[in-house]
């Protein structure tokens, strides 16, 4: 059995959709089984907050202001190694923010 990760990740609500489309074309959200499911996902909304540094260049707000937005997180399975990185280029490309916030966890079968 390959190893599962779970991605997630967050971004504006403006974005959610490009973000999951991106992830699913690079293998992210096939569930394991007889059953073949595909684009599986959880979406929560809530508050995403951040202050851009001098050096950046922000996609929303000004450099030094604190800024708070509206996103989504999004959580995802990826079965394979190979799937999560993938996965993670998609949505580095995709996503509009200079550094997309996300996170990859390599699961446990018990």
């Amino acid at each position: 059995m390959s190893t599962r990760f779970t991605l997630v990740f967050y971004v504006p609500m403006a974005a959610v959709e490009a973000c999951k489309t991106a992830i699913f074309a690079a293998g992210a959200g096939k569930y394991p089984g007889q059953g073949e499911y595909t684009e599986c996902c959880f979406t929560s909304h809530g508050m995403g907050q951040f202050r851009p540094g001098d050096a950046a260049n922000p996609h929303i707000g000004q450099v030094g202001a604190l800024e708070k937005v509206e996103e989504a997180r999004v959580e995802t399975l990826c079965v394979g190694e190979d799937v999560a990185r993938k996965a993670v280029e998609a949505l580095k490309k995709a996503h509009p923010y200079e550094e997309p916030a996300y996170a990859v966890f390599r699961m446990e079968d018990f």
